[in-house]
């Protein structure tokens, strides 16, 4: 095998492993942010691995049964991490297999730092790409919405808002978060939209979208009154489901994994938009998670197209489905850039100038850079500001101020990264 001799002043990196340190994961993204270090960057989407910190939450659960449950659980051998959620043991595909593994754990150490492990991690990660600010999602959690047990997924989402606003989100500024709605009980999503509606640290509030719950139906509607009252933005963070009858026919998590993100996003948003919802709750700022952005223009053809042929099934509508659809927002992350022609059109569709927002899904295997947006050929200067941070800051009522550390003084921290 040839060697190659080192570089003066470099060094090889490890293996990276779920000890790996994410500066040095990240090394390349912090060399690119020393091109952007003027832009106003908000990550809408990145995430905590909660799991991590199980025993945190599961002791928050007010329910005592529920929290009994869980901690025998936690004790038992194996289980701790699973404990109380519906995650399927054995098919975790996201990692390739072990060959992308930082996103199975993030054990690197913290030593020191005076705050919580996480809160260290994701001043890591935010350092390293240039983010001013960064929105945190959970993980696990996401498949809440087809728990068997409503009353656990209601304990869960409030013992997680409670540990988030508690533990994370008061360590660091730059730290924001949106307020998980256990969106198949409404009754619960009231009262923690009224428990959050005037929390500065929680910018909003969010439903996975993996769920089989009509979205229209008049048991949500004074839910979203209030979401509509609060001013705070509602977002639908995608996610995927191999459990899904429909999926049950793909062989591959390559072929789930491409259709499942998407499959929930087209569902809510047709019948949010078919049903008459955005007449009925105009100022509500509806956000569109983790679907990136191909399916947009699809979905704006395809309503369109049927609502010309049969309005009357549509009668609160008075615009056509794609006008509404180009006054929400979305997220970048995947973004679909294999043909950059027709990523172009696609963000013309929609008006990704002002309601684009970038998100980095950080740590997950699949995750952007803001240089994934920086590079488009197509976009403007004033594009490329607005979809990385000051679309977000209007959204969600951010003030835009570069909180950031400068690029050579994180590399300076870490000499000799590669």
């Amino acid at each position: 095998m040839l060697e190659r001799a080192p570089t003066p002043g470099f060094r090889e990196l490890d293996e990276i492993t779920t000890k790996t340190d994410t500066r040095d994961i990240l090394s390349h993204a912090t060399k690119q942010a020393e091109s952007y270090e003027d832009y106003f960057l908000v990550d809408i989407d990145a995430h905590v691995t909660e799991t991590q910190f199980w025993p945190e939450i599961i002791g928050r659960v007010d329910n005592e049964v529920i929290r009994q449950m869980g901690e025998a659980q936690f004790m038992r051998p194996g289980q701790g991490t699973t404990a109380l959620l519906n995650a399927v043991p054995g098919m975790t595909y996201q990692p390739l297999h072990g060959r992308i593994p930082h996103q199975a754990g993030l054990l690197e150490p913290v030593e020191g730092k005076g705050c919580h492990h996480f809160t260290e991690l994701a001043r890591r990660s935010m350092d390293s790409m240039g983010i001013d600010y960064q929105i945190v999602f959970p993980t696990p959690m996401l498949l809440l919405g087809m728990h068997p047990q409503e009353d656990i997924e209601v304990a869960l989402s409030k013992a997680y808002n409670r540990w988030a606003t508690e533990c994370i989100l008061p360590e660091d500024p730059r730290l924001k978060g949106l307020a998980y709605l256990p969106f198949n009980t409404p009754e619960a999503c009231c009262d923690e939209v009224k428990r959050y509606a005037d929390d500065p640290n929680i910018i909003g509030f969010t439903v996975t979208s993996t769920r089989n719950r009509p979205i229209h139906h008049n048991r949500y509607m004074r839910l979203y009154s209030m979401i509509e009252e609060s001013g705070k933005p509602l977002a639908w963070h995608s996610g995927f489901n191999w459990g899904d009858p429909s999926f049950a026919q793909l062989n591959r998590f390559i072929s789930m994994h491409s259709l499942s993100f998407v499959h929930y996003s087209l569902i809510h948003m047709t019948n949010w938009i078919i049903n008459g919802l955005p007449e009925r709750f105009p100022k509500i700022k509806l956000l569109w998670v983790e679907s990136g952005c191909a399916w947009i223009p699809f979905l704006m053809q395809r309503l369109d197209h049927e609502y010309m042929m049969r309005s009357c099934e549509a009668p609160a509508l008075k615009r056509l489905p794609s006008e509404y659809m180009r006054d929400m927002y979305y997220t970048t992350q995947p973004l679909e850039r294999s043909n950059l022609k027709i990523l172009q059109c696609t963000l013309e569709a929609f008006k990704a100038e002002t309601q684009l927002l970038f998100a980095s899904d950080w740590p997950h295997w699949d995750f952007d850079p803001p240089s994934s947006i920086t590079t488009l050929p197509f976009l403007s200067d004033v594009a490329k500001r607005n979809i990385l941070g000051l679309n977000a800051a209007r959204l969600f009522n951010l003030e835009v101020k570069h909180m950031k550390p400068r690029a050579k003084d994180v590399l300076a921290a870490r000499p000799g990264l590669s």
